[in-house]
Order: structure tokens, then C-alpha cells, then sequence
């Protein structure tokens, strides 16, 4: 039995910001032979940066244990049957099946590895500080990563910003809705409800409506007219429809109303300084988003996502715009980041807890079989949850939709 420190793909809902995704679509069954090529060039280029992504957090681990001289065995991407193989050295580097992450294996507790029990190059025998900084230097590894494609991408195609706008967008009216019957327009910007919301919000509006089922709602809205720029206020009567509960509804989709332009750098101080400010707004968004899958699972436990939606996503981000796969790719490095830090079982949140509680208990190690039983009952329950979640997300792509 070896020591794995490894890493699992993103598994909760991911926030792509300034992506304008909407829906995942892959290649349907139908498609013309140039669509086909463009729609598999687009998948293997987000199952590229997958593979990279995890390719830089393990060795990350990889690099910081051979730096300190502790005896490493394996380094591999995927988990299960071997793909192909070689051996460098006292290491095995491999590329598996299973599209779930990769590891980093050390010879700890392999009786064949030829390394005497007490040798103080195994990783198990390292003091505490060592092993914290093999542990963590896979997140550290997807931090830098993530700064860094960041940085690239002000360098190259600019950072996207985000210029809000007056009032709320409406991106879409449903046909025979309410909206539709007063005359809404996808496209429209609600800027006003007179008397109530001078001002509005997507809250705003939404608690509005809600609370008027049945009732007129006045609002002002601004079109684009048939010139070039030009665009006309109009005043529209809605009365909304009553939903199942009681609440009103009037069948659009509401955003906030916002321009995005890209901001290109004059100098190398100039791209750190934007890169500093893109890194810590996705930050922020990715906790935000794992904060939020936590406190409210019952709702987005149907947006919780695996490698199979992921490219998805990705695909659709690379047929769309080239320039979308370095938020793609630095979002991901941040998903990694933020999930193997969790203290659970399997992940490098897990293994730094188990450690940080031996260096609490004064150095006191604990017992390899506990310690084993903890961290291989979690490899089980991830990649459990990892292939229900490539089954249900491969169901759910609107090809194979179409072919069931």
C-alpha cells in the first residue's frame, strides 16, 4: 500500500465570469463534417487544459518532495487502468482512464520499494514542516497557475471589465407570457418602475413582481430603435400572471444591465497591477460559489458538475471565443485550488488536517491504519461520487439526448 497526495477535479457549481455561457451543447448527431471537426478541436481543447491543470497541481507536490529529497514512486494523471506508462528512474509516470484527477504516489508502505521503514526520506518520516509544504504545494502550484494564465491573457487579448449600465436587462421573454402580452421585447432595459422603483435592481424587480400577482406594474423601458445606436423610452403596462404559490410572475429572464471591454495594459506594472485585480475577483466569485453550493446544497445540488460537464463547457467556451479559455482555464486552477482544500478524506485539505492534528498532539503520529482507513474510505466515496457524476453529466449532453 503507498501514500497518495491526490487531487480530484472541480465537483460543484462553477461561476464563468464575463464567459456569457448559457448552455452546454455538444456536437449533435446531425452535424456537417466541418462542424464536427470544429466541435472536436473545441473538446480536446478543453480536455487540454484539464489535463494541464492537473499536470501543474501534481507537480507541484512532485517538485517539492524531490527539492527535499523525499523518495517519490509514481506521478500520475487519471486514476485506474494505465493508458501508457514509462518509468524515469526510481519513478513511474503514467496516464489513466479515469478523467478524475491524478496523484502522486510515495513508497512509504510498499514492502517491495526497497527503502528500510525508518529511512528518513520517506515522506511519513519527515518532520511536520516538510510534509506541510508537499501537501500544499499542489493548490500553491494551481494558485500560480491561475495568476498566471491571468496574466498572459493581459498581456495578449486584454482583461475583460465590466462597465454597469442604468437599469436591468431582459434577455429573454417567454412566448404567451405575461411580459410578451404587455409587449416586452428581449433586448428591452427596464429602466424604471415609476412610483415604486425609480432605480431598479434584479431584486428589486423580482420581489416586485412577485408580490403583484394580478395586478398592473407600470414600467419604463428603453428599446433599440431601427437606427444604429439609437434607442426610445416606452411605457408598458404589466400584469403579472399568478404562479402555483401565489406569487406573481411575468415569464422573462432579468440581469443586471452591464457593457464588457477589454482593457489592454501599456506596460509590464500596468498587466500585474489589472492581473492582481482579475486573480482576486475570480478568487472571490469561486468562494462565493462554494460557499453558496454549502449553504444551500438542496438548491444546487443539480448544479454540481464533473469533468464531463466541465469540458462541455469548455468546448462551448472554445468554439465561442478562443480568448474565453484563459477564464476558463484560470477558473478551474481556482475551483482546484479551493476544493482540494477542504478537510476531507482523499483531498489535500484532508491530509493537511490529519497532519496539522499530529502536530497538535505534541508529535504524536496517528495510527498508520486509522490514517489509512480515513483517507482510502474517501478515495472511495470521491470516485463514487466522481463517476456518478460523469454518467449523469454524459445523460444530460444534448446529443446523446438526442440519440436516447
Amino acid at each position: 500500500c503507498q501514500i497518495i497526495h491526490s487531487t480530484f477535479l472541480p465537483s460543484h457549481p462553477v461561476s464563468y465570469t464575463h464567459l456569457d455561457v448559457y448552455k452546454v451543447s455538444v456536437v449533435a448527431s446531425a452535424a456537417a463534417p466541418s462542424d464536427l471537426l470544429a466541435s472536436v478541436e473545441s473538446v480536446a481543447s478543453a480536455a487540454s487544459v484539464l489535463a494541464a491543470i492537473v499536470l501543474v497541481h501534481e507537480s507541484g507536490h512532485f517538485v517539492a518532495a524531490t527539492s527535499r529529497g523525499i523518495h517519490v514512486s509514481q506521478f500520475s494523471v487519471g486514476f485506474g487502468p494505465a493508458l501508457a506508462r514509462f518509468r524515469l528512474g526510481p519513478v513511474e509516470y503514467a496516464l489513466r482512464a479515469i478523467p478524475l484527477g491524478g496523484y502522486v504516489g510515495f513508497p512509504d508502505d510498499d514492502p517491495e520499494s526497497g527503502f528500510a521503514p525508518d529511512d528518513p526520506d520517506l515522506l511519513r518520516n519527515r518532520p511536520v514542516p516538510d510534509r506541510l509544504l508537499v501537501v500544499s504545494a499542489g493548490v500553491a502550484a494551481n494558485l500560480v497557475f491561475a495568476f498566471l494564465i491571468i496574466y498572459a491573457q493581459a498581456l495578449t487579448v486584454g482583461i475583460p471589465v465590466q462597465a454597469q449600465l442604468p437599469g436591468v436587462l431582459v434577455p429573454e421573454v417567454l412566448p404567451g407570457s405575461a411580459a410578451a402580452r404587455a409587449g416586452l421585447l428581449p433586448g428591452d432595459v427596464i429602466l424604471s418602475v415609476p412610483g415604486v422603483a425609480p432605480d431598479p435592481s434584479v431584486p428589486v424587480l423580482v420581489d416586485l413582481i412577485k408580490a403583484s400577482p394580478n395586478m398592473d406594474v407600470s414600467v419604463t423601458v428603453s428599446r433599440t430603435g431601427p437606427g444604429a445606436g439609437d434607442r426610445r423610452s416606452i411605457d408598458l403596462t404589466v400584469v403579472p400572471d399568478t404562479s402555483v404559490d401565489g406569487t406573481g410572475r411575468i415569464g422573462v429572464q432579468l440581469s443586471p444591465n452591464f457593457r464588457v471591454t477589454r482593457v489592454h495594459p501599456n506596460n509590464l506594472a500596468e498587466a500585474t497591477v489589472l492581473a492582481l485585480r482579475e486573480f482576486t475577483a475570480l478568487g472571490g466569485t469561486v468562494l462565493d460559489g462554494l460557499r453558496q453550493t454549502f449553504l444551500n446544497f438542496s438548491q444546487t445540488a443539480e448544479k454540481v458538475s464533473g469533468p464531463v460537464a466541465i469540458i462541455a463547457v469548455g468546448a462551448e467556451v472554445a468554439r465561442s471565443s478562443a480568448e474565453g479559455l484563459f477564464q476558463f482555464a484560470a477558473v478551474i486552477n481556482l475551483n482546484l485550488a479551493a476544493i482540494n482544500l477542504l478537510p476531507l478524506p482523499a483531498l489535500d485539505g484532508g491530509t493537511l488536517a490529519l497532519i496539522l492534528l499530529e502536530a497538535a498532539r505534541g508529535g504524536q503520529k496517528i495510527p498508520r491504519e486509522i490514517e489509512q482507513r480515513i483517507m482510502s474510505s474517501g478515495i472511495l466515496v470521491v470516485l463514487m461520487v466522481g463517476m456518478f457524476l460523469i454518467v449523469r453529466d454524459t445523460l444530460n449532453l444534448d446529443f446523446i439526448k438526442d440519440i436516447l
